[in-house]
C-alpha cells in the first residue's frame, strides 16, 4: 500500500472542515485523500481477471484488424467501377472467405463474391451487401444507388492501431475488455492484487443467525448487507461476526482486523448515546476522525487508520441502523475502496425524474430518501417514495429501486419537479 498522508494535513486543506457539521461532498473530498492505493500486483490468465483492477496502460502490439476486411456479405469490387446513371454490372472472378482469402487479382470491371471478415482482395475497396444486387450466372447487377464508393469495408487498424493504447490502468476489467485483450493476442494481464476488506458489528444487542432471540435483541442484518455490498467490488472478505460492547472483546477484533486486512469496516458504535468502547477502542489504535455529517439517514460516522504489530488498516465506522449502513457505504465507502484497490472510480451515474409528490426537505444537509422508478408514457421517468423512510426500515430499501437524492442546498421539492435519483441496478 501507499503511504497516506495523516488526518490533520488533510483537515488543514480542506476548506471549512468542522467535524461536528461535514457536508457529504467535503467528506468525500477528505477520504479521497487520504485513502492509500494497492501497490502489488499479480498476473492472471484472461479468464480469471474479470472484475479485476488493470495495474498497467497496455498498449496495442498490433492492428486491429490486421487487414482491410469485409463488414458485409456481399460483393467486393472498386468503387471506381460504379456506373454513374444506372445499374452496374460486375463479372465475377473468384470467392474470398474468412480465413481463405481470395489470392488472385480482380480486373476493372470484375467483382468477388466475399463473406464477413474476408481480407478484401487486392485493389478492392468496396463491399455491396448480397441482398442489394442480382446475380445470374457470373453476372452480378447493383442497382443505382446502392452502395458508395469505400462503403462496408473496415480499415486496417481501424479499431486499434499498433502502438496505440487500449486500455488505461485503473480500469475495472468488464466481458468487453477480456474480448479486446483476446483480440490483441494477450493470454495474461496485470492486475492489482485484491484488496482485503475486513468487517464486523458491534452490540450487545445483536444476535447472529442461527442463535435464539432472547427479548430486546435483533438479528444482525448489517453484515449479510455488507457482504452484499461487498461482493459486487470483487474484494476479499473477512467475515468477523459480532463483536460485543466488551474493551477486551473489541480491542482484540480491530487488532486481528488490522493486522489481516487493508480496511476496516464496523458498523454500530459511533452515535452519540452508545456505549463508548468501540470509540475508545478506535482512537486508542490509531487517528480517528469522529464526524457528524450533514445528511440523512447515516449522520454519524468514524473514519481514520487503525495499527497493530506494525500493520495499518483504513477504519470506516459506519452507524447502526441497516439503511444508514447501506447510505454510507454508497456515499463514502465504496468510492474509497475501489481507489485503494488500484480503480479510477467513475460517479456514480444519476438518473433524473419528477417527483409524484411533493417532498419535504431542509436546506443545508444531503438528504437520501428510498423511492421507486418508473418510467413515463413521454419516454421520461418519474419516482414515488416507498412510505416509512426511517433509517430502521430495511424494507423500504428492499422495495426501492433507486434513491432520490436531494441535495445539500436544495429545498422542498414540488410535485412533478425533477429530483436526481441513484439507480440501484448493478449497484445493489
Amino acid at each position: 500500500m501507499t503511504t497516506p498522508p495523516r488526518l490533520e494535513q488533510i483537515a488543514s486543506c480542506v476548506n471549512g472542515y468542522d467535524p461536528d457539521a461535514l457536508p457529504v461532498p467535503q467528506a468525500r473530498e477528505f477520504i479521497a485523500r487520504f485513502v492509500p492505493r494497492v501497490a502489488a500486483v499479480e498476473k492472471l490468465a484472461l479468464r480469471a481477471a474479470l472484475g479485476r483492477v488493470l495495474a498497467a496502460d497496455v498498449i496495442s502490439p498490433i492492428d486491429v484488424p490486421s487487414h482491410d476486411n469485409s463488414a458485409m456479405d456481399g460483393f467486393a469490387f472498386r468503387g471506381a467501377d460504379l456506373a454513374t446513371d444506372g445499374p452496374t454490372v460486375l463479372r465475377i472472378a473468384g470467392t474470398g472467405l474468412a480465413g481463405q482469402q481470395f489470392e488472385g487479382v480482380a480486373q476493372a470491371g470484375e467483382c468477388v463474391r466475399i463473406m464477413t471478415g474476408a481480407v478484401m482482395p487486392e485493389g478492392l475497396d468496396t463491399v455491396v451487401p448480397q441482398e442489394f444486387v442480382r446475380v445470374e450466372g457470373e453476372r452480378v447487377t447493383l442497382p443505382a444507388g446502392a452502395v458508395k464508393p469505400g462503403d462496408n469495408r473496415r480499415l486496417r487498424g481501424e479499431d486499434l492501431a499498433a502502438g496505440q493504447p487500449a486500455l488505461a490502468a485503473g480500469r475495472v476489467l468488464r466481458p468487453a475488455d477480456l474480448g479486446l485483450l483476446a483480440s490483441l493476442g494477450q493470454a495474461e494481464v496485470a492486475v492489482f492484487r485484491r484488496l482485503r476488506v475486513a468487517f464486523f458489528s458491534t452490540g450487545d444487542e445483536l444476535r447472529s443467525i442461527g442463535e435464539p432471540l432472547e427479548p430486546g435483541c435483533v438479528y444482525d442484518s448489517n453484515r449479510y448487507t455488507l457482504w452484499g455490498m461487498l461482493a459486487r467490488l470483487g474484494v476479499e472478505l473477512i467475515d468477523m461476526g459480532v463483536v460485543r460492547d466488551d474493551p477486551a472483546a473489541l480491542e482484540a477484533a480491530f487488532r486481528s482486523a488490522c493486522e489481516n486486512a487493508d480496511a476496516v469496516i464496523t458498523s454500530g458504535g459511533v452515535s452519540v448515546g452508545e456505549a463508548d468502547y468501540t470509540k475508545k477502542i478506535m482512537a486508542q489504535l490509531g487517528e480517528v476522525a469522529f464526524w457528524k455529517i450533514a445528511m440523512r439517514p447515516g449522520r454519524p460516522m468514524a473514519f481514520g487508520r487503525i495499527e497493530s504489530q506494525g500493520r495499518s488498516a483504513v477504519l470506516f465506522g459506519l452507524p447502526g441502523n441497516p439503511v444508514a449502513v447501506m447510505v454510507t457505504f454508497y456515499a463514502f465507502v465504496r468510492d474509497a475502496l475501489l481507489a485503494m484497490g488500484g480503480a479510477t472510480p467513475a460517479p456514480l451515474p444519476l438518473l433524473r425524474a419528477a417527483s409524484v409528490a411533493p417532498l419535504r426537505k431542509k436546506p443545508g444537509r444531503t438528504e437520501f430518501q428510498r423511492g421507486i422508478v418508473t418510467p413515463t408514457e413521454n419516454g421520461g421517468w418519474q419516482v414515488r417514495l416507498t412510505g416509512q423512510q426511517g433509517s430502521g426500515v430495511l424494507k423500504s430499501m428492499s422495495e426501492a429501486n433507486g434513491l432520490v437524492v436531494l441535495h445539500h442546498d436544495q429545498g422542498n421539492v414540488a410535485a412533478g419537479e425533477l429530483v436526481d435519483v441513484l439507480p440501484f441496478e448493478g449497484l445493489i
